[in-house]
């Protein structure tokens, strides 16, 4: 089963999409497989990491910031390197182990989009397999 989902963003920041991961493997009837977390977008991203504390999230972007910050050297012309760089750091997408019809996922995770050059609206994509 293939699911798209759409998004708006706001400039730079991550967004939970556990909740409609989750949903879209509930509504697949797969018991045991995985789920691919897709992101079309060549200035978004993918990734999994702690959902309990908001800082984290903070940080997470303060350090993509400091690692890719703009520079006034990028020849891109659409004056958004630094996001595509972002982009390919982190990457397009996510694998999740599926058991007994639910996500496998640490206490603390949670399945994010990343949006490092919005706003903007935005698509993903999960496949249940």
């Amino acid at each position: 089963m293939l699911k798209q989902f759409s998004l708006d963003t706001t400039r730079h920041g991550l967004v939970n999409i556990t909740r409609q991961v989750a949903q879209a493997v509930k509504e697949s009837t797969v018991q045991d497989g995985i789920a691919v977390v897709y992101c079309p977008h060549t200035t978004a991203a993918i990734t999994i990491n702690e959902n309990a504390d908001p800082d984290v999230v903070h940080d997470l972007i303060l350090g993509l910031n400091a690692a890719f910050p703009d520079r006034p050297d990028f020849r891109h012309g659409e004056g958004n390197s630094a996001a595509h760089l972002k982009s390919s750091c982190v990457g397009a997408s996510e694998t999740i182990l599926v058991a007994e019809g639910r996500l496998v996922l640490g206490t603390w995770q949670g399945v994010y989009f990343c949006e490092f050059d919005g706003p903007r609206h935005r698509q993903f994509f999960v496949k249940v397999m």
